[in-house]
């Protein structure tokens, strides 16, 4: 299968001026050339694209692909990681996740949780702050959790995003606003464990390929899986699989939150529990990270016995199956 490879590579944007927390969410080569490495040794003919502008140059060319697997993050606006999916819907081309639709909810991490909780998945109450004025109306109980609505890769996140009182939720939004241009998600804290949850597949089909605890050492930030511990994951932070029973527990959220939401071929769900140990809905990564040794979803994979290629075999058996059922 000829399979077209789109994504944005962190180098090219440091090169043009952004800086390292501004491309966090874009990929180092490492990750271009192990999903590449992965594709080519299941069969498949890889060619790289990159990102969006150069996919739309290639499809005015009249450059086509068998099926396109697309890891971009985008740039701009609550839609920017739906922008190459629409254009290849527009071009009638298959690809790898999921659809505009579902990427442009997700990232837009309040309207993800209206979704969830209208689907009866459990998640902690919360209001969305798009300017000092809707501060006056939120009516959480604290402590609250807050971080920018839609960035990724624990952006805008750290000790500093639990709130002890209103004071401290007033500067802490602001701040959040000047900083990220972008309404603040604020939350009832969670205070029990946080695990994060690898889902392959979808709809009926979608099965958990592993659950993973996040575990804080001492010279970690607390109360917070925010960029600085995840960057530093190796030093600060642990990960294990928890007993069984968290794991169905979590499961189960993760399952539920994918199939409200439709998400497709693979993914992760982050969960964290309440006061009484009951898993709740945190947020949904449908571009999980597939650095081979450093992105959560390989990293959990491999701890639940799936390695980087049979990862990556598997969402690709649900994009082939999906798009041939639809095309049936």
């Amino acid at each position: 299968m000829h399979v077209g490879f789109t994504y944005d590579l962190k180098k090219d944007y440091l090169e043009a001026g952004f800086t390292e927390e501004e491309a966090a969410e874009f990929d180092g080569i490492e990750t271009i050339e192990g999903v590449e490495g992965a594709l080519v040794s299941l069969g498949h003919r890889v060619e790289r694209i990159g990102t969006v502008k150069r996919l739309a140059e290639m499809l005015v060319a009249g450059k086509r692909w068998d099926l396109v697997f697309n890891i971009a993050e985008g740039v701009r606006g609550i839609g920017r990681e739906a922008q190459i999916p629409a254009l290849l819907d527009a071009y009638d081309i298959p690809y790898v996740f999921s659809d505009p639709m579902v990427l442009a909810l997700c990232l837009h991490k309040g309207m993800t949780k209206r979704v969830v909780r209208d689907g009866g998945v459990p998640t902690a109450k919360f209001h969305v702050v798009a300017d000092e004025h809707d501060l006056d109306a939120v009516r959480l109980a604290y402590p609250l959790f807050a971080k920018p609505v839609a960035e990724g890769t624990g952006k805008g996140i750290g000790a500093f995003s639990k709130i002890p009182d209103a004071k401290t939720l007033r500067a802490r939004c602001l701040d959040l606003l000047a900083r990220h241009h972008q309404p603040v998600l604020v939350e009832e804290y969670l205070p029990g464990r946080e695990c994060t949850v690898g889902v392959v597949g979808t709809g009926r089909d979608a099965r958990v390929v592993g659950v993973m605890e996040v575990l804080f050492k001492p010279k970690a930030e607390k109360d917070a899986y925010g960029l600085h511990n995840k960057k530093n994951y190796k030093e600060i932070v642990e990960y294990a699989v928890p007993e069984k029973e968290l794991c169905d527990a979590c499961g189960a959220v993760a399952l539920d939150a994918w199939r409200v939401l439709e998400c497709r071929d693979g993914g992760r769900v982050d969960v964290r529990c309440d006061a009484r140990g009951i898993p709740n809905f945190i947020e949904v990564n449908p571009l999980a990270g597939l650095h081979p040794i450093d992105s959560d979803l390989p990293i959990l994979a491999r701890l639940n016995g799936t390695d980087y290629r049979t990862l990556l075999s598997l969402i690709m058996e649900s994009a082939m199956a999906r798009i041939g059922a639809a095309r049936r």
